[in-house]
């Protein structure tokens, strides 16, 4: 019997080890995500297999207007919005690769954007529609100074190795945190938008 306890007990041990190893890959805090849909028909979430992924050459990139998310939290909402601008229906979800390129400073002239991977598990993007990722900003306290403000975003869409690039708001300032565990800016998974 106390063998038999000793091994459940060993069993749960390593359960617990190997959750807590399946989610150390977040960096980030996750946000509570907008609800889509509302009004119309809901979108198609779920994606046949048929589906082919939607190519960077399928694609065109946007950001929306930075909102903040509460006064005095020093974050904005930023979304990034692909259109599928090809002439049929492809697959768009996980999380895209963002980097922030700006001015040098003494981290660089690259922000690399840590993912959140929160979004719709599949998603059919009609051509003509879109999907959108958010990106969270942290912007510098105002005592801090002017900050360092990216001159462009450069995305790469999920499963694709090409990249699109966007003008970034010349009026937002980033809080570089590039070697912080829990950083204040990042990249959050693409949802679907409403049709």
């Amino acid at each position: 019997m106390r063998n038999r306890r000793v091994a459940l007990g060993t069993t749960a041990v390593a359960g617990v080890f190997a959750l807590a190893a399946c989610g150390s890959g977040t960096a980030a805090p996750q946000p509570q995500q907008p609800q889509t849909g509302g009004g119309g028909a809901a979108p198609k979430l779920v994606s046949d297999e048929s589906t082919p992924r939607c190519g960077t050459a399928d694609l065109s990139v946007a950001l929306g207007v930075p909102e903040q998310r509460e006064e005095g939290s020093g974050q904005y909402e930023v979304p990034l919005t692909y259109t599928n601008t090809s002439g049929q229906t492809c697959g768009l979800h996980g999380v895209p690769g963002v980097d922030l390129v700006g001015p040098d400073d003494p981290m660089g002239t690259v922000y690399h954007l840590p993912r959140v991977d929160n979004g719709v598990p599949a998603n059919d993007v009609p051509a003509g529609k879109t999907a959108t990722a958010t990106i969270t900003v942290l912007t510098p306290a105002p005592e801090a100074g002017p900050g360092w403000t990216p001159t462009h975003l450069v995305t790469i869409p999920p499963g694709q190795t090409e990249p699109l690039s966007v003008d970034w708001p010349s009026d937002l300032p980033v809080l570089r945190q590039d070697a912080a565990t829990h950083p204040g800016t990042y990249v959050n998974g693409i949802l679907a938008d409403p049709r």
